[in-house]
């Protein structure tokens, strides 16, 4: 089993590799990892609220839209939301649909001084299939089997 050094390590490695600005990026796999073993981590879901009542959520995560579904317009207080819900000394992933958002989410919070902010690559739902243009089936949180729920 990996520690949560070795984990976070890679994410690291992952960030310098592709010139990421903010601290790492995981896999949903490594993500969950590290919500078992640094239990003060924060997950925050940046998907809209119609995203999370169609799609599904994932349990104890913070919910902090991005952008507001259906015109996709920014949400303004995003910082300021976060930082009313998430101490900038804690380790806080941010997770979307498919890695844009939370990518855009960790680099402004990385910005505001969370140091350490990553990115979970591949999202919620993953990529999109080559054939049917649909995610779901290829990789991302649900796909990696980890715990959501309808509700």
């Amino acid at each position: 089993m990996e520690s949560l050094n070795q984990i976070l390590a890679r994410a690291r490695e992952r960030a310098q590799q592709q010139n990421l600005n903010y601290t790492g990026a995981l896999t949903p796999t490594e993500a969950w990892q590290v919500l078992q073993r640094a239990p003060a981590a924060k997950l925050v879901d940046v998907r809209s609220h119609a995203e999370l009542d169609l799609v599904g959520r994932i349990p104890h995560a913070i919910h902090i839209e991005w952008a507001f579904y259906p015109g996709w317009t920014p949400n303004p207080d995003f910082l300021a939301q976060l930082k009313m819900q998430v101490d900038p000394e804690c380790l806080v992933m941010f997770i979307c649909r498919s890695g844009g958002r939370s990518d855009k989410a960790a680099s402004l919070a990385h910005q505001a001084g969370y140091t350490e902010a990553y990115n979970v690559l591949e999202g919620f739902e993953g990529e999109t299939n080559h054939t049917t243009k649909q995610r779901g089936d290829i990789n991302g949180w649900r796909v990696a089997g980890l715990p959501w729920t309808n509700a």
